[in-house]
């Protein structure tokens, strides 16, 4: 495994955010990821909070925008968030629609010709990912959690619920919730994981939760005046629906007058992290 090269960093609440990029094993390709560490990592261990970025993002976008650095450094918290796809990997149409390939990768592991080449984001996060992080940063490896907005929260919910051992919390804003009932998640799955319909239940939020394996809270939180909620993108209701049947604890909270951009993030950022703290920190615990 490559170590990660720096491209810049600053400091940030007493800590330091950095932009890294790597070779990637699982996406054969470079790819990048941004770190925040707290001030707290400089003496000690920290836990690590994963945050999954949703369509056209990048490694940036929560970064720069979500306001989460001041809170991390008050609960002593890494946060470490991806890219949302592999990039310039030649891969034919990568770059045709915005929803499908760069920016795009929606956290699975491609089977599909073109795609299954570089487009693995599943392994990537859930392996190779922490792996590096677990090596190169200061950070417990058995005190971990994920979060994630939009396509990351529907990456957040599918990460989580297939490995419960593995993610000690999770929560998302605005999550694709139910892909498969979705048009994004029908024309990305087609694409990525072919017709068989069967094959895209191991990637629907809707569908695993059904198993009853997660054993910790989730917290999710959707704008009303999400213009995606209106579309039937997001379909918060099946994926309620989908907890009550098999009794997963799940806060559901419809936050009047937002939308699905970054203000809405930001605004209810506190909320996340502290649910999360909740978790991971033991002082808070």
């Amino acid at each position: 495994m490559s170590s990660p090269n720096l491209i810049r960093e600053s400091a940030c609440f007493g800590g330091v955010v950095g932009y890294y990029s790597h070779h990637s094993s699982a996406c054969k390709g470079v790819m990048r990821f941004s770190v925040y560490q707290p001030p707290q990592a400089q003496s000690s261990q920290v836990p690590v909070l994963y945050f999954l970025s949703g369509l056209t993002c990048s490694e940036e976008n929560f970064m720069a925008k979500a306001g989460a650095q001041r809170l991390a450094a008050k609960y002593g918290l890494m946060l470490v968030v991806p890219d949302t796809s592999p990039r310039e990997t030649g891969t034919p149409g990568e770059d045709n629609d915005w929803d499908i390939g760069t920016g795009a990768g929606f956290y699975i592991d491609a089977t599909e010709d073109p795609w299954k080449a570089h487009y693995q984001m599943y392994s990537y996060v859930i392996e190779e990912l922490p792996e590096l992080i677990n090596k190169n940063f200061a950070v417990f490896p058995d005190k971990q959690s994920i979060f994630g907005h939009s396509m990351g929260g529907h990456g957040a919910l599918v990460c989580a619920l297939k490995n419960p051992q593995t993610y000690k919390s999770v929560s998302a804003f605005a999550p694709i919730a139910a892909p498969i009932q979705s048009p994004w998640g029908e024309k990305a799955f087609s694409h990525y994981l072919g017709s068989n319909r069967e094959k895209w239940r191991d990637y629907d939020a809707s569908q695993l939760v059904l198993r009853g394996d997660f054993q910790h809270p989730i917290l999710i939180d959707v704008g009303t005046a999400d213009p995606y909620l209106a579309q039937g993108q997001l379909l918060p209701e099946v994926f309620e629906q989908s907890c009550m049947e098999v009794g997963q604890l799940l806060t559901l909270r419809m936050q009047q007058g937002y939308d699905h951009s970054y203000y809405f993030v930001s605004t209810f950022i506190e909320d996340h992290i502290r649910h999360h703290a909740m978790v991971l920190c033991d002082e808070l615990s």
